[in-house]
């Protein structure tokens, strides 16, 4: 039946429209839907009726029974109820938890096609948030790893009770406040899996009170293991409410007694309402300040809220990618700008003639003056504060940098910080990039000014929807 407008003004007729194009579909409407390509969150992603569906656990070239569970003007979002059409590239995840936990979003999907589905989110990027010419440029293909397993240093783990009461520690399921325990997480380091499990064991033994989300009662919040892939040594940061929890001394040695290996534990105290793991005062408990790590043949001194890539393996591939971007004949005054404790800096400083870097973050910075010291690096300077600051002042007394390297958060870089790369006009531009949206409307508004040579995505978290993408460019003109 055909709708007729008659008797309705413009206003009204364009109510309607949106009415009946809003109503395309109900939540708990089952339909079916073939899915075309990856969202950036690992979604599968198809069109009903021209509205855009995004169907968690679905792959590309599958066609799929879908029930809408929450329908919005521009979207929707569904569960696969039935799959029709099984992709070529399907397996059964190994975890066991998988499908409750939400910390990966892939593992249901081959590990090769993981890296061609990861380069074409770059690709989708790229043409949703520029106007550049997205099948001219150079997108290279992801390098990924041989083993995709066990590789995180690091775990954030939230500490919970059990239905019976045990202690639990786990993630959050995805968009959900349940914690899910896990004992064995198939992605982390062995070393922090083991470690994870006796704190908690631990804290059950001396009756310490948990974290209570809701009601913001109780001590213990988080459980944060680093483990040294080199070197062996294992950090415990235990995160707290208050500052104060009965019988942590006693619980740090308990630790330290069931795991020699543990040779540093520190303190955390976090009482802000908020999913951000650290609050801002860490106090020492036991064992060292910091645990040591090498990349290569370079250590660093990691403390417990300093920045250090979570797969070093991969790390070390990214890295090179970053040195290859440079451009490096030894010559070069290169910027490491949001820098943390100076690992790309510092990788690339036997290729430059001088290294400054930045971060906002002072405890980070002591780490990177230590761990340039105790290298015998003399072509290292690195100062508290930011880009935007700190570049002007130097080209002010006759530092112009050659080259800029960004690493930048998720949310990308800020405008103030790109115009001052335009500014300072270094003639190269390497930008390391985890999050493939910001990274494209970054490229998008230094595109007068860089030139874009290559892109290459670098898998440092396999099993999830992430992409590091390394992005050479060259100043274009003088």
């Amino acid at each position: 039946m055909r709708t007729t407008y008659k008797g309705f003004n413009r206003t009204e007729r364009i109510e309607v429209k949106e009415k009946q194009q809003g109503a395309l579909l109900q939540k708990g409407q089952q339909f079916p839907l073939t899915i075309k390509r990856l969202g950036i969150n690992g979604e599968g992603v198809g069109y009903f009726k021209k509205q855009v569906v995004f169907v968690p656990g679905a792959l590309p070239g599958e066609e799929v029974v879908v029930e809408a569970t929450n329908v919005q003007p521009k979207y929707a979002e569904g569960t696969v109820r039935k799959v029709r059409k099984r992709s070529e590239h399907r397996v059964k995840p190994p975890c066991p938890v998988y499908e409750q936990c939400g910390g990966c979003q892939l593992q249901h999907l081959a590990y090769e096609q993981q890296l061609n589905e990861k380069r074409d989110i770059v690709i989708q990027s790229m043409e949703r948030h520029t106007k550049l010419s997205v099948e001219q440029l150079d997108i290279r293909p992801t390098i990924g790893m041989e083993d995709p397993w066990h590789y995180r240093n690091k775990s954030q783990f939230q500490v919970g009770r059990s239905h019976s009461g045990d202690i639990i520690a786990g993630l959050y399921g995805l968009n959900s406040h349940k914690l899910v325990p896990i004992k064995e997480c198939i992605v982390q380091h062995p070393k922090t899996n083991k470690t994870t499990g006796v704190v908690r064991k631990t804290l059950e033994k001396f009756g310490v009170s948990v974290y209570n989300e809701r009601t913001r009662k109780g001590d213990v919040r988080s459980i944060v293991v680093r483990a040294g892939f080199e070197t062996g040594e294992v950090q415990v940061v235990l995160v707290t409410s208050k500052p104060e929890f009965p019988k942590k001394k006693e619980i740090a040695e308990a630790i330290q007694k069931r795991l020699p290996e543990v040779t540093s534990i520190m303190h955390n105290i976090n009482g802000e309402k908020t999913s951000v793991i650290f609050g801002h005062k860490t106090s020492h408990l036991a064992g060292n300040m910091v645990i040591q790590e090498f990349l290569g043949d370079v250590s660093f001194e990691l403390s417990a809220r300093a920045f250090f890539q979570l797969n070093p393996k991969q790390t070390l591939k990214l890295y090179d990618e970053a040195k290859k971007a440079a451009k490096l004949t030894g010559k070069e005054k290169l910027v490491d700008a949001y820098c943390g404790v100076g690992t790309i800096g510092m990788w690339l400083s036997d290729g430059a003639k001088e290294v400054r870097g930045m971060d906002v973050i002072k405890e980070s910075i002591d780490d990177a003056k230590k761990n340039a010291k105790k290298h015998g690096m003399k072509n290292t300077t690195y100062v508290t504060g930011t880009a935007e600051h700190w570049l002007p002042k130097w080209v002010k007394e006759g530092f112009r940098p050659d080259v800029i390297v960004v690493d930048p958060p998720r949310t990308g870089c800020e405008h103030t910080f790109l115009d001052t790369v335009k500014q300072v006009k270094p003639k190269r531009f390497v930008y390391v990039s985890c999050n493939p949206s910001t990274l494209a409307k970054d490229l998008q508004y230094m595109s007068k000014d860089y030139k874009i040579e290559y892109m290459q995505p670098v898998d440092m978290f396999p099993h999830t929807a992430h992409v590091e993408t390394v992005v050479s460019m060259v100043r274009i003109g003088k």
